[in-house]
């Protein structure tokens, strides 16, 4: 296949895989750490009454012009526990850990700090589990139930109800890890719920788990909400449902060229011809090898369970 031109870097969330965050000298900054800003901003403009979305956009445009530092400390115990942990993951080394552990006393509804140590302390996937339910649970005493029967559908847009969706990201991370597989798709299902607009990358993860359990129904209900994207992460696991459904079908095997035009490296790392890196980058390039690597994680186990669909891959591939 010819070089493809580059292609703008995507970010996307790990939620699959349990791996340790680089904590060396000289790491890349945690990405975490960059919401403070946000939760700054929100805090003082709950200062203010506005009366339409103009006025609020022309507040913030006065705020940032004015030079002035956006910093508003957290009034309640839960906000000063998350000022804590924006330096937690701001921080290097072991001092991460002792951030997290502070905000745990200032607040124990800090459901961020149970990431970081679910992260970066757990000593085995049990563990790593449970401090994950203990953000979840932490996350929903912070939310309150209105948070969830109001604003389901715009989660994420409010950067309080991030360290919760982070919490039961890793949670349902870990029920995989352990082979819960209908857990973990219900996780990501109400996920998507929560967030339609999905930040955190749980559709790819998702459409791939309901293949492995053989859910065509609710395969096929969520493609047609969800799977119109024209990216590698969705082309080839729509490709295998179809080979899966029809076998190599006329319209099989066009969404398969379909999808390997869209990344001529994924069927490297299915066939094992690349190994997939220890560490996946948080940045991937549509196209590029880490997109391919990052699609292998989440599609191994379904394209792995049928030696047929990988047989007609290979040579799908080999033809072009």
């Amino acid at each position: 296949m010819s070089k493809k031109r580059k292609r703008p870097m995507m970010q996307r969330q790990r939620t699959r895989t349990h791996q340790q965050p680089e904590t060396r000298p000289g790491a890349p900054p945690d990405r975490r750490a960059l919401e403070k800003t946000m939760a700054d901003l929100g805090r003082i403009l709950s200062e203010h009454e506005f009366e339409s979305i103009d006025e609020v956009n022309a507040f913030v445009q006065t705020l940032m012009e004015s030079g002035q530092p956006i910093d508003r400390p957290g009034e309640t115990p839960v906000e000063q526990a998350q000022d804590v942990m924006y330096q937690a993951w701001d921080a290097q080394g072991v001092r991460r850990i002792r951030l997290a552990r502070k905000a745990l006393t200032i607040s124990p509804d800090c459901a961020d700090a149970y990431v970081l140590l679910a992260e970066e302390a757990a000593k085995s996937i049990e563990e790593a589990k449970d401090l994950f339910e203990q953000g979840v649970a932490a996350g929903e005493r912070a939310l309150g139930p209105e948070m969830f029967e109001e604003n389901a559908g715009h989660f994420w847009g409010i950067v309080q109800t991030r360290p919760y969706m982070r919490a039961r990201a890793g949670l349902a991370g870990c029920l995989y890890a352990m082979g819960r597989r209908e857990e973990t798709a219900e996780h990501y299902l109400e996920m998507m719920r929560l967030n339609p607009g999905d930040n955190q990358g749980i559709r790819y993860s998702l459409a791939n788990l309901l293949l492995e359990l053989g859910d065509y129904e609710r395969f096929e209900a969520f493609f047609a909400e969800h799977g119109g994207e024209k990216r590698s992460l969705m082309l080839y696991t729509r490709a295998l449902a179809t080979f899966l459904q029809e076998g190599e079908s006329e319209r099989a095997v066009a969404q398969l060229k379909e999808a390997l035009a869209s990344n001529e490296f994924v069927p490297l790392y299915l066939l094992g011809k690349k190994r997939i890196p220890a560490q996946l980058p948080d940045y991937i390039q549509p196209g590029g090898e880490d997109e391919a690597a990052h699609y292998a994680v989440d599609a191994r186990s379904t394209w792995g369970q049928n030696v047929q669909a990988l047989a007609w891959l290979a040579r799908i591939h080999a033809g072009m």
